[in-house]
């Protein structure tokens, strides 16, 4: 019992960073395509 209570939390928080951690990783992302895409436009 106590073994899938611990499991259970920390799945759920798991669950609850994830959303933040996935936000965080699409700026990041769409901050390195901008900064490719300036470069390449310098570049031409």
């Amino acid at each position: 019992m106590r073994k899938t209570l611990t499991l259970a939390l920390l799945v759920a928080a798991g669950l609850t960073t994830a959303c933040n951690t996935i936000a965080g990783a699409g700026k990041d992302v769409a901050s390195a395509g901008n900064a490719v895409a300036r470069t390449a436009d310098k570049a031409k």
